[in-house]
């Protein structure tokens, strides 16, 4: 089995760490390989750059020549997913809904954990359009940008344990969902630290995969996400 899965921003050192998380969780004899979109941002933390993502995201699966089995989209809160699930006709898989819905598995109430406060209404948003809302108990910042989650691991963790206790105590969510790409890999000092479960959306969303195409299952093509029809495009792709 082979699962794409696809950084939404241009940093290449956060695709790496992302593909390691993902094969970290990875069945034995399932590849993972972990790409970088063409073009974009090299941190993703607002609508312009998300939007801009989504579709870099696209065409870089579009240009990827080898077969694969399953995509996953590694970016929290961000667009694109549905256009992924028009293009492909295996299953897609993003880090958002397989962090949320894997949550609802562990406790009553859930919160996530993200980056800056910009990135809250957008991840409240997604989530409650993918229908997970109703159990979250909030959506808190850390007040990290995405590239400062590399610069100071330590930093990182402390500021989201800070809000991780704070969603716990106050917000009385009993799971944290870790509300970024870029956040994989601190789930089990977050966990070890905060006493609950503690949710690595990149993780989730590899066994998600994993186990959708081992049951041969992928996304319905009879209304929503059926092939996008012929059309003409005008300066598409941009040269």
């Amino acid at each position: 089995m082979r699962i794409l899965v696809v950084n939404v921003n241009t940093t290449e050192s956060m695709t790496d760490s992302i593909g390691r998380q993902a094969a970290a969780a990875a069945s034995p004899g399932t590849e993972i390989v972990a790409l970088t979109p063409l073009f974009g941002a090299d941190s993703v933390e607002g609508n312009y750059e998300s939007y801009l993502a989504a579709i870099a995201v696209m065409e870089t699966v579009r240009a990827y020549t080898e077969p694969f089995d399953a995509v996953i989209q590694a970016g929290y809160g961000e667009h694109g997913r549905e256009g992924l699930q028009e293009l492909l006709d295996v299953p897609v898989v993003d880090i958002t809904e397989a962090g949320a819905s894997t949550a609802m598995f562990l406790g009553h109430k859930y919160s996530v954990v993200t980056t800056l406060d910009r990135a809250v209404p957008m991840i409240e948003d997604r989530l409650k359009l993918a229908g997970l809302d109703a159990r979250c108990a909030s959506v808190r910042a850390s007040g990290l940008g995405v590239l400062e989650l590399e610069e100071d691991p330590d930093r990182a963790v402390t500021a989201i344990v800070e809000q991780a206790e704070s969603a716990v105590t106050q917000d009385r969510a009993e799971v944290i969902v870790l509300g970024c790409g870029g956040m994989a890999g601190l789930d089990a000092d977050i966990r070890k630290r905060t006493g609950v479960p503690v949710v690595d959306g990149v993780a989730a969303a590899v066994t998600i995969a994993e186990s959708l195409v081992r049951l041969g299952l992928s996304t319905s093509k009879v209304r929503t996400y059926a092939p996008p029809r012929p059309k003409t495009f005008k300066n598409w792709p941009p040269r």
